[in-house]
């Protein structure tokens, strides 16, 4: 994906833990197009892991400083705790500001939509980082659904299982509501979209939702049974107490399926201070982790496509340029959060719970 030229959008992201520091940052100061330029980090050392990563950023205090002259940038990225997601995204788009948030857009699915809504009568750009619709599996699993390779898909299974029996610190393991943490937020709100961006909208949901680890006050470990309007069923698995886990996706249809085992590598690059900046490939799957596609008996290694998180800042590139769409349309976010709900619901009654077309 191309943008015409012109001057780098200026970028200030707000939050430079986990998901500013080794995803959003890095991932902005490589594309092309894109300019960082303020990170919103209070913390001493965070503070002194930015300059070194990123000398040409200044670091300011708080949100409220950045968004004191809004003409100094072009687009914002919310990276910051789930609770701030609204009220920060609604503070930047109404000083007319293009908005990123990181998944979840918000703790529920009206709140997503009223934030949607305002986004789109105030005329400005808004979108959510759902960067695991550009991982390598799920990039393959997405070519062999749409070029038909399959056959007619009746299941699909994704999982993001770990073992954690020890609950961190942190926001994520708060109970209050307002904080979306648990499992299910963190994690399902990338297997949903997944299995929505592949089959469509959901019909039903059935759900199990425990905690598991002793001192533990919110869910770690999920499963989620979707049916979509055309018939697919996913199954979805989330958790942070699986000693063993399972295949990391598995796709079954009418012709052939395809199993992979084994985690997208960009996290972990990234995490160890790679960046997509072409001196080297990027998101190449190990070949001893490849997939098998075919049938019992008849199944070959189907070599990963690589994974592309840089795909996202490029859609948001072009979109600050008017050249496309934005790539991951808030509205999606709505329809993830929606299904969560459900879930949270079936879960709570032992029932299957309706969706409304």
């Amino acid at each position: 994906m191309t943008t015409p030229p012109h001057p780098p959008f200026r970028v200030g992201l707000v939050g430079y833990g986990l998901a500013g520091s080794a995803f959003h940052a890095p991932l902005i100061a490589t594309t092309p197009g894109l300019r960082l330029e303020a990170v919103v980090t209070a913390n001493p050392e965070r503070r002194e892991k930015l300059r070194a990563e990123h000398p040409d950023a200044r670091a300011l205090d708080t949100p409220e400083a950045l968004f004191a002259d809004p003409d100094a940038l072009d687009l914002v990225v919310i990276a910051s705790p789930n609770r701030t997601h609204v009220p920060l995204a609604r503070a930047a788009l109404t000083a007319g500001l293009a908005t990123v948030v990181d998944k979840p857009l918000a703790a529920t699915a009206a709140a997503a939509l009223d934030l949607c809504e305002f986004a789109e009568n105030r005329g400005v750009l808004l979108s959510v980082f759902q960067n695991r619709r550009w991982d390598g599996d799920f990039l393959t699993a997405r070519h062999l659904v749409e070029t038909g390779a399959l056959g007619r898909v009746h299941r699909f299974e994704s999982r993001f299982e770990r073992f954690r029996p020890k609950p961190k610190a942190g926001w994520r393991e708060l109970a209050d509501p307002a904080e979306a943490g648990g499992t299910l937020y963190d994690l399902g709100s990338h297997l949903v979209d997944q299995a929505v961006a592949l089959f469509g909208p959901v019909e039903s949901v059935y759900a199990e939702i425990d905690t598991r680890r002793d001192g533990a006050v919110v869910d770690d470990d999920s499963f989620l049974a979707l049916t979509h309007h055309g018939g697919v069923r996913s199954h979805l698995w989330t958790s942070a107490v699986t000693p063993l886990v399972g295949p990391r996706l598995r796709v079954l249809g009418d012709r052939a399926g395809y199993v992979k085992f084994g985690m997208d590598p960009q996290e972990d690059e990234l995490k160890a201070g790679r960046r997509p900046d072409g001196a080297r490939p990027w998101g190449a799957d190990d070949e001893a982790r490849f997939g098998a596609f075919g049938t019992n008996g008849n199944a070959a290694p189907l070599p990963t496509l690589p994974g592309d998180y840089p795909a996202y800042y490029a859609g948001i590139a072009a979109a600050l340029a008017g050249t496309a769409p934005p790539p991951v349309d808030p509205r999606d976010a709505v329809s993830t959060l929606t299904v969560l709900e459900a879930a949270r619901a079936s879960a709570a009654t032992g029932t299957v719970v309706k969706l409304p077309r």
